[in-house]
């Protein structure tokens, strides 16, 4: 499962960051490889890199609370009580629904199988 891809801003946008995880992932001996990305509405990095969107819907909480979303993202004070996140921050990721993309890498797994 591939979990975060992160790239220094002065590089973004150059295509840097696709080729390195298409790459990365031939290179791996598995068929599949999965991600799950908050940003893919927004952002097709993954896409990019080859991958393909899963249609249907991923699981999502329906209803949550800024205090339950606090609990996950926020931090705490010096004194030990929670800090919930600004309202702000709440209105823009309580809706958010994660795309789940598939990286078919079936091809280059077979050649890689020892004895072949």
């Amino acid at each position: 499962m591939l979990s975060r891809v992160v790239l220094h801003p002065t590089y973004r946008g150059a295509g840097i960051g696709a080729d390195f995880v298409r790459r990365s992932c031939e290179l791996f001996p598995f068929p599949w490889i999965e991600t799950l990305t908050e940003m893919g509405r927004i952002n097709p990095f993954f896409e990019r890199a080859g991958f393909v969107r899963v249609p249907g819907r991923t699981h999502t909480v329906a209803e949550r609370s800024r205090l339950g979303h606090s609990s996950i993202y926020g931090g705490r004070r010096k004194d030990g009580r929670r800090i919930l996140v600004s309202q702000e921050t709440f209105e823009k990721s309580r809706y958010a629904k994660p795309v789940y993309y598939l990286f078919d890498n079936r091809a280059n797994c077979r050649s890689k199988r020892p004895g072949e």
